[in-house]
C-alpha cells in the first residue's frame, strides 16, 4: 500500500484498517486518540463502538475475534484505561482469539500539561499477548499496525499490541517507503503427515477425537471424517459448537462435573486426535487425559507441544485441509457408537422439576432452548449457573457458543453486544449470574445506544455459588458469599432496556417468548433456588454433611 501525500498517521492507519477489512473498533471515549477517532469518524466501513468500561470493550473485541476468526481493534488510553483491558486481552490470549490493541503511550514531547504523568504499560501486556511493538517515531506506526494485523492471525491466533505516543497520530506521514500489505495467515504444510496419521488411525483399536475452537471452520469435514472413520468426538471445554451435540458420534463435552461413563471412549482410547485445541486443564480433566499410554496427535498451526510422557505427534496445519487429506488416505471403518454417546443423552436430559417450589436453573435452560432459534448465539459468564447451560443446552448450529475458558467473570453481556453487531440477523442470548451481571452489565446501555437487541438472562440466587460450595465442604458454614437481591429489571429499564422479573416457574416461557421477539435489549431477572448450586449439588446437603464433623472436633 502506498501512502497518500498529506495524510496524517491516523488517516494512514484507518486506510490500513479498511484494506484489512476491519469492521469495528472498540474503546471507551476519552481524550486519547483524538486524531485517530476523527479519522475513524470519516470512514463508513468501520464502526466505532464506544463502551461504558474498558473491560467491556476488551470483552467485545475478544468475542468478535472468537466468533468471526477475524480481528477487531481495541483502543486503550494510558494508565488506568490500559490496565482495565488486561482481563479481556488475557482471555483473547488463552482462547486464541485474534485482536489488535492500540495502546496510548505518553506523548514523546509532553510540553506544558496539567495531566498527571503515567507510565508506559506496554511491558504489562507482553506475557498475555503474542507480540508487542512500540513506535519510536510517527513513520513507524503504519508498519507496526500492519505487523500487528498480520501476527494476530498467524500460527496460534491471539492479541497483538502496538504502543503509540499520543502525539504521533496527528503528524503527517512522510515516509516515502510503501507500507506492506497485511499478509494472509499461512495454512501450514501437510507433506506426508496425513498419511502417517491415517496409518495410526487404521492401526488403532479405539481412536477418539477432541475438537477445539480453532476447528470450527472445519465443521463439515469433521462430521464427514467422524462418520467415515467411525470416530467418537469430544468437544473441548466451552467449545460445544465445534461438533454438533446431537450427532451419533458425539461423545460429550469435556467440561466440569463429567461422569465417568461419559468418559468411557476417552478412557479406553489408544489414539487421541486433538484438533485445534490447546488441551487446557478442564478439557483434559485436570490433565488426566491423554494418559501416557495413549498416542496423541496435535493438529493446528502454532499449537504448543503437550507436556506429557506419552508419544506425541504434531501436525502444523490448519484443521480443515488436514481432515480433507485424512479422508482421502484413511480406510473407512465400521464401529458402533461408544457407550459415551449413550451416556451423554442421559446426562443432557433435564431433571423432573415439577415438584420444585422455586425456579430451577434447568427449567430456564429448557425453556430458552425450546423457544430460541436453532442457530441462536449463546454467550456465558463463569459461575456455577453455567454448568446448567453446558449440560442441558444442545449446541447443534455452528458458531453458536461464546464463553471464556479462563473463567473470566463479566464476559457474557459485552460479548453478546459484539456478537449481535457481528451477526445482526441471529438471536443472541447472554447468560450471567448476578455477580457477573453487576461487573459489566452496564454494557446494556451500549446495546441500547447502538440498537442491538440482545436478551440477557440473569440467574440470581443471592449467593456466590462456587465459593459457597468450597466453604460448605471445608468448614460446614458460609462466610461472605451472600449477595443482596438486586432488582435487575428496574436497573435495565433505567439503562433504556426492557426489564422483566421471573420468580415463578410458570412465568418462564411467556416472559422469555416475549423478550426474544422484542426489537430492543431485554434483561430477564430470574430468581433461582439458592440451594441448587450445580446440577448435582445442593447446598443444604453439603452443609448438613459437614456439620457432624464440625461437632466432633
Amino acid at each position: 500500500m502506498r501512502y497518500q501525500p498529506g495524510a496524517s498517521v491516523a488517516q494512514t492507519a484507518v486506510r490500513i484498517l479498511t484494506e484489512a477489512q476491519i469492521h469495528r473498533v472498540y474503546a471507551v471515549v476519552g481524550e486519547s486518540f483524538l486524531d485517530l477517532l476523527d479519522a475513524l469518524q470519516r470512514e463508513r466501513s468501520i464502526t466505532f463502538v464506544s463502551a461504558r468500561h474498558d473491560s467491556g470493550a476488551a470483552f467485545m473485541a475478544e468475542a468478535e475475534g472468537k466468533l468471526t476468526e477475524h480481528p477487531a481493534v481495541l483502543l486503550a488510553g494510558r494508565g488506568p484505561s490500559a490496565a482495565n483491558l488486561a482481563i479481556g486481552v488475557s482471555t483473547a490470549y488463552q482462547d486464541e482469539s485474534p485482536m489488535v490493541v492500540l495502546l496510548e503511550n505518553p506523548p514523546q514531547d509532553p510540553g506544558p500539561t496539567s495531566e498527571l504523568p503515567t507510565a508506559d504499560l506496554t511491558a504489562m501486556f507482553e506475557p498475555i499477548s503474542k507480540w508487542t511493538g512500540r513506535a519510536e517515531s510517527p513513520d513507524e506506526v503504519p508498519g507496526l499496525l500492519v505487523e500487528a494485523l498480520t501476527r494476530c492471525r498467524e500460527g496460534r491466533p491471539g492479541p497483538t499490541v502496538v504502543a503509540v505516543p499520543a502525539d504521533f497520530w496527528g503528524v503527517p506521514f512522510d515516509s516515502a517507503k510503501p507500507v506492506a500489505a497485511v499478509r494472509p495467515p499461512a495454512t501450514g504444510a501437510l507433506g506426508r503427515t496425513a498419511e502417517a496419521v491415517a496409518q495410526l488411525v487404521d492401526e488403532a483399536r479405539y481412536p477418539v477425537v477432541i475438537v477445539g475452537g480453532r476447528a470450527r471452520a472445519a465443521r463439515d469435514e469433521l462430521i464427514a471424517v467422524a462418520d467415515e472413520l467411525a470416530l467418537p468426538v469430544y468437544n473441548a471445554f466451552r467449545r460445544q459448537d465445534a461438533f454438533p451435540e446431537n450427532h451419533a458420534r458425539y461423545a460429550g463435552h469435556l467440561g466440569i462435573g463429567i461422569p465417568a461413563r461419559q468418559l468411557d471412549a476417552l478412557e479406553r482410547a489408544d489414539l487421541v486426535l486433538a484438533l485445534g485445541t490447546q488441551l487446557d486443564e478442564v478439557t483434559t480433566q485436570s490433565f488426566r487425559y491423554p494418559t501416557p499410554s495413549q498416542t496423541l496427535v496435535l493438529v493446528g498451526t502454532g499449537i504448543e507441544p503437550a507436556r506429557r510422557g506419552g508419544l506425541t505427534f504434531r501436525v502444523d496445519s490448519e484443521v480443515e485441509p488436514f481432515l480433507r487429506e485424512l479422508r482421502n488416505v484413511a480406510s473407512p471403518r465400521q464401529r458402533r457408537a461408544s457407550a459415551a454417546n449413550a451416556a451423554v443423552h442421559t446426562f443432557m436430559t433435564p431433571p423432573d422439576t415439577s415438584g420444585a417450589t422455586r425456579v430451577h436453573p434447568a427449567d430456564v435452560i429448557r425453556a430458552v432452548r425450546k423457544l430460541a432459534p436453532e442457530d441462536a448465539i449463546v454467550t456465558s459468564d463463569a459461575g456455577n449457573f453455567a454448568q446448567f447451560m453446558h449440560r442441558y443446552w444442545c449446541f447443534t448450529a455452528p458458531r453458536s457458543q461464546l464463553g471464556p475458558s479462563n473463567a473470566a467473570m463479566g464476559y457474557a453481556v459485552p460479548a453478546a453486544v459484539a456478537a449481535k453487531l457481528a451477526e445482526p440477523r441471529r438471536t443472541v442470548i447472554a447468560m450471567a449470574g448476578d455477580g457477573g451481571a453487576l461487573m459489566t452489565g452496564q454494557e446494556i446501555e451500549t446495546a441500547v445506544r447502538y440498537r442491538v437487541p440482545v436478551t440477557v438472562l440473569v440467574f440470581q440466587n443471592g449467593v456466590h455459588g462456587p465459593l459457597a460450595v468450597h466453604q460448605a465442604r471445608k468448614h460446614g458454614r458460609l462466610s461472605g458469599v451472600t449477595v443482596p437481591i438486586t432488582d435487575f429489571a428496574s436497573w435495565a429499564r433505567g439503562l433504556g432496556a426492557a426489564g422483566y422479573t421471573v420468580d415463578d416457574r410458570e412465568e418462564l416461557e411467556p416472559i422469555i417468548a416475549s423478550a426474544l421477539v422484542r426489537q430492543r435489549p431485554c434483561v430477564i431477572d430470574i430468581r433461582t433456588d439458592p440451594d441448587v448450586v450445580t446440577p448435582d449439588i445442593r447446598l443444604t446437603t453439603l452443609l448438613g454433611a459437614a456439620r457432624p464433623q464440625q461437632g466432633g472436633q
